[in-house]
């Protein structure tokens, strides 16, 4: 009975003893956990960010570009990221987040202790603790995930204290935008707008709830949950689907819509936004260049250095309007895909193709050139290879993707010589357009090219080619300002004669009409209807060549190359595209002209205007001549080359309908403007006016010798036109745009006469050629 005792008596000791041991395990856990959050926050396993960081957590924000229309155009960035604020987050995408990530976000301080209590007792198995607010300083703060699991202990309690400091330091909601904005959802889409621009193409306001459950799938995984790639469609869809319980279970939807949702598939509307993606990459790639003249001039008062392009937030307001942009877009790729079909089969049984006119000795010149100036020589040239080394690299076959308009996405994967790769890419027709608001200046599209990824030349900018009868109107301008000449004013078609030692001439100038043909009488108007070269020649001899370049260049135009000759009639001078709209666009704006407009503002990331374009304008021509001139222009489209543009013009014309697209165009109000065909077919012109809007097409080979055989298919009539009447076609339908079908406004008190008597309209039996040029006469 005693031993008995004894026992419990030892046994309550031995209780007693392990209740302290207990206690003290306790109290020692507690100490060592809290002694290791001090030793953490004392930085002892790494510098914490201070207050001051925390309050500005460093992050690079891309550079936006902003249409006129409010669209997002493009960005220049180093990381794609555009912030977005908490009142333009929908709140179907709150509710997603917060019942899938963190439940009980709006009542914790950073650490969901229920969470974090549930995570230990369950090993994770029962899912994880990480607030919204510890995965924002992950994003911002903590340093890649460590395979030590004591490593990833301390990095664990990091979160916790730099959570807790988020916490006071931003509200709920800034913690969720920040959160949004700082995540990287892949395919160059970092934070919420950037996503929601390329994986939906709209704005993060605009996004439905199965949209935005879509993303907060994918915050568990943005590669895994990738609703783009094929092999994770699927998961994508079964975690948005997921995400939908979750807000049922949170009371952020009904069991009925979550049943319903849960039947639809993901639709995405995939917007890339890489330098090469999207809409307006030549325009974007010019607009480059000239941010990174501003940014070398402009200080960041918050770095004390230029304004980085890349990082630093800025938004550019451009002049550009998306819609019109796509139309424009739109146009340019219906006709040169079928062009280039026209083209090739042309140049079937070429031997040179597509080279024509040259020998071969000429064509292996040209192809060597081209090599000279080439990525791959550049390249190697830096690395220290030797000539010989080059040249020998571009006749060894190699993998490559080239561009073709009939492969899908437009590109094919092939083996050829990087040598035969540019006789391949030499064959294929270059455009160039641009649209510009003349009463402003501002430019509404530019389209530089077929394709930016494969060739990087801007033809709207950086081009310059001969502008043939383009140019004529400038000439007819000078004779009206000067000689007060009125459209219907006439004179014979007949052979003419500059001599030699006149005007410049070295020798006597006699040019011949485009079909070698001579009339009776002409009007000025059905003389520059019909581009009739006897005519701009007898013009050229009444006014002189230096009164039109003085013209041009007070339009404009770069005149320090310009030769004073007669030939100056016919377009032989060099012009951009970008110069010859903004000149055209004098006409539409009654002798004023308006430096064209890219950018109308700049603002840095707080919204703070850092640059705001001033006007630049000047009065160039009386409108009563810029008025006569536009009359003179309308009998183009009346009953010259232009006239296609309407109804009336061979709606049956089998071999128009086989090459251009959108036609009939059909156009019943007043348009004035001139085609352009340069010698050989080398260069294709349309410049077309309405009342509010100018807009120029230019089509040719990327060298003179590439061109079609005749002028039937080489002329601007039916390389450019169809482009403008495309796009006018689609601009006119876009009732939002408002632009204008009224008649041109007549200046009051108008002197020179302009109602001439009607003449015939229609083919005037010219067979296609009534503006090709015999000299570049067109």
């Amino acid at each position: 009975m005693a031993a008995t005792k004894a026992q419990k008596a030892q046994k309550e000791q031995e209780t007693k003893k392990n209740i302290k041991l207990f206690w003290k395990l306790v109290f020692v856990g507690i100490g060592m956990v809290i002694l290791l959050f001090l030793l953490t926050a004392w930085g002892i396993f790494g510098s914490l960010p201070d207050h001051t960081i925390l309050e500005n957590p460093q992050s690079e924000l891309a550079t936006e570009i902003v249409t006129a229309d409010g669209k997002t155009l493009g960005s220049f960035y180093t990381d794609n990221r555009k912030p977005v604020k908490y009142e333009d987050l929908p709140q179907n995408l709150i509710d997603a987040l917060v019942s899938t990530e963190d439940e009980r976000f709006w009542d914790h301080s950073g650490i969901d202790g229920y969470g974090t209590a549930r995570a230990f007792a369950f090993l994770g198995q029962k899912g994880g603790a990480s607030t919204i607010t510890q995965q924002l300083a992950k994003l911002y703060f903590t340093e890649q995930r460590s395979s030590n699991k004591i490593e990833r202990g301390i990095q664990k309690i990091r979160e916790w204290i730099i959570a807790t400091r988020l916490e006071k330091q931003y509200t709920k909601e800034e913690i969720i935008t920040q959160y949004l904005n700082q995540f990287d959802f892949l395919k160059q889409a970092i934070g919420i707008r950037s996503a929601s621009n390329i994986y939906f193409g709209k704005e993060p306001k605009e996004l439905t709830v199965e949209e935005s459950a879509v993303f907060v799938a994918m915050l568990k995984n943005p590669r895994q949950f990738n609703p783009y790639r094929e092999i994770s469609k699927e998961k994508s869809l079964g975690r948005r689907n997921q995400v939908f319980v979750q807000m049922v279970r949170n009371g952020k939807m009904t069991e009925a819509t979550k049943d319903s949702l849960r039947e639809q598939p993901i639709k995405l509307n995939f917007t890339p936004e890489g330098h090469n993606d999207g809409m307006g990459t030549y325009f974007r790639e010019y607009l480059r260049d000239w941010l990174k003249d501003w940014a070398a001039s402009n200080t960041n008062p918050e770095t004390g250095e230029n304004y980085n392009l890349y990082n630093d937030g800025l938004k550019i307001n451009v002049t550009i309007d998306s819609r019109m942009q796509k139309y424009a877009e739109d146009a340019m790729v219906a006709h040169m895909a079928n062009l280039q079909l026209e083209f090739d089969s042309q140049n079937e049984k070429l031997k040179t193709a597509p080279f024509r006119d040259i020998t071969a000795k000429q064509v292996e010149s040209s192809i060597n050139r081209a090599i000279k100036v080439s990525e791959r020589w550049k390249l190697m040239k830096k690395e220290g290879k030797s000539e010989k080394e080059i040249l020998a690299s571009f006749d060894k076959e190699t993998e490559m993707t080239v561009f073709d308009w009939q492969a899908p996405g437009r590109e094919r994967d092939t083996v050829m010589t990087p040598r035969d790769s540019i006789y391949y890419y030499k064959k294929f027709l270059q455009v160039g357009m641009m649209s510009m608001e003349p009463q402003t200046g501002y430019v509404k599209a530019w389209v530089g090219g077929i394709n930016h990824k494969h060739f990087k030349f801007d033809h709207v900018k950086k081009g310059v080619r001969q502008a043939g009868s383009t140019f004529k109107p400038f000439l007819y301008a000078t004779a009206i300002d000067l000689l007060k000449y009125s459209p219907c004013k006439e004179l014979p078609d007949g052979e003419y004669t500059i001599p030699a030692g006149k005007h410049g001439n070295t020798k006597d100038w006699t040019p011949s009409n485009s079909n070698g043909k001579y009339g009776t009488i002409r009007t000025l108007k059905d003389a520059l209807a019909h581009s009739v070269n006897t005519i701009s020649a007898r013009l050229m001899d009444d006014v002189g060549p230096q009164p039109v370049i003085d013209l041009a260049g007070r339009l404009g135009i770069n005149t320090k190359e310009m030769a004073p000759v007669p030939s100056l009639a016919l377009g032989t001078a060099d012009v951009s595209l970008f110069e010859m709209v903004g000149a055209y666009g004098v006409f539409a704006n009654e002798g004023i002209y308006n430096t064209p407009v890219l950018v109308t503002s700049i603002q840095d990331k707080n919204g703070t205007v850092l640059y705001q374009y001033v006007p630049e304008t000047r009065d160039v021509m009386n409108p009563e001549t810029a008025f006569v001139t536009l009359k003179l222009m309308q009998g183009v489209t009346q009953s010259g080359s232009g006239s296609r543009l309407r109804g009336s013009w061979a709606k049956n014309n089998k071999f128009y309908k086989s090459v251009v697209t959108g036609y009939p165009y059909d156009f019943k109000n007043e348009i004035a403007g001139k085609t352009g065909t340069t010698q050989n077919n080398s260069d294709g012109w349309f410049m077309g006016i309405v009342p509010n809007l100018v807009s120029g097409v230019w089509v040719g080979g990327e060298d003179r010798s590439v061109h079609f055989p005749s002028t039937r298919y080489g002329q601007g009539a039916t390389m450019a036109l169809p482009i403008w009447g495309s796009y006018m076609k689609s601009v006119y339908a876009d009732e939002n745009l408002d632009i204008s079908k009224a008649n041109f406004n007549e200046p009051e008190n108008l002197s020179i006469i302009v109602d001439c008597e009607e003449y015939k309209n229609g083919d005037d039996g010219l067979e296609d050629e009534d503006d090709a040029g015999d000299e570049l006469g067109m």
